[in-house]
């Protein structure tokens, strides 16, 4: 069974089998994005909390993904080089942006489970 986390910013994060995350976009910030265009991927390697690691465009704006948890990024979906698309298609499957080894999986708990983000969207409607 996988752990599904969210955060504010509207990225969600799944705990792999192999002790990854895998990181991307939820289907309401992906709506509120519109069609994206073009997804520049974060390069291997370790990045901070909060640090600004891709960057997505759409037909309506840029916007900015930043680093959930500080980890190292260890592989980043390559697909989405020439096909953007997925993002709209599979925000939640196909359309990851890429995976993190986190020091520290604890650090998920901090995050919203999906009632909490359910409760979250609600709250900021």
């Amino acid at each position: 069974m996988s752990t599904l986390r969210f955060t504010p910013e509207h990225e969600w994060l799944r705990l792999e089998s192999t002790g990854e995350l895998t990181v991307g976009i939820t289907t309401y910030a992906q709506e509120a994005l519109g069609d994206v265009v073009f997804v520049q991927l974060p390069e291997p390697g370790e990045y901070g909390e909060g640090n600004e690691v891709a960057v997505l465009e759409s037909v309506k704006a840029a916007s900015n993904i930043s680093m959930p948890l500080s980890g190292t990024v260890v592989a980043v979906n390559q697909a989405l080089a020439d096909d953007p698309e997925l993002v709209n298609a599979s925000p939640m499957q196909d359309g990851w942006f890429f995976r993190i080894q986190v020091a520290n999986l604890a650090d998920l708990d901090t995050l919203m489970d999906q009632e909490g983000y359910d409760r979250f969207l609600a709250d900021n409607a």
